[in-house]
């Protein structure tokens, strides 16, 4: 709708409008989020290198692994662009993104948008029957991983790589108890290899 008041046009545009005009922003319980605008590059690293495990593992298989910046559609409100997806559905790839809930959700954390991740998104996810959700923190090395379960998630466990000093400190017994992959939940013969996630983000 457009009126004009004196010698100016003015135009009623809605969220859903202004966030398509704005591909680097999210739409967040029907507010539009600014992502981070400069993520680090750790950010970029862990990334990259959950993308390059899912895109060997899928090789030739139905499911789908998109990396960061496709957009996902879920509601009327809720529009992410999450760090990582696996979709085996293939009727829910669109040319303009993802419609629908994927099967695994990947979001590595970033100071201003963390909050969102861990809560809101969560529950969002959770609602939309997202089978199982990683939030990684390159800060920390860790994976936290959520599993649905009768639609609600459940935590099965959250798992961090050690760096080299840490690991001189522990006991040789201590270190039997280090866990250096976990199962991915959807996909029964698929190992995440801890160092190859956070490969470049942690060093000796």
């Amino acid at each position: 709708m457009e009126r004009t008041e004196g010698n100016l046009a003015l135009k009623n545009t809605n969220t859903q409008d202004a966030w398509r005009d704005s591909p680097s922003k999210q739409l967040i319980d029907g507010k539009i989020i600014a992502m981070s605008p400069r993520p680090r590059v750790e950010h970029h690293f862990v990334t990259q290198n959950i993308y390059v495990i899912f895109n060997r593992y899928l090789r030739g298989k139905r499911c789908t692994p998109f990396g960061d910046g496709v957009d996902l559609y879920l509601t009327d409100k809720e529009r992410y662009i999450p760090d990582g997806m696996i979709v085996c559905d293939p009727e829910k790839i669109h040319s303009d993104g993802v419609h629908g809930a994927p099967d695994l959700v990947v979001e590595v954390l970033s100071p201003g948008t963390a909050r969102y991740d861990k809560f809101h998104k969560k529950d969002i996810y959770e609602q939309c029957g997202v089978r199982e959700y990683w939030l990684v923190s390159p800060g920390d090395a860790s994976i936290e991983q959520y599993v649905l379960k009768d639609g609600k998630f459940i935590f099965r466990d959250i798992y961090t790589l050690y760096h080299g000093f840490e690991l001189a400190k522990l006991t040789e017994e201590e270190k039997k108890d280090v866990i250096l992959s976990f199962q991915c939940a959807i996909f029964e013969d698929l190992k995440i290899d801890l160092q190859e996630v956070f490969a470049r983000v942690v060093t000796d």
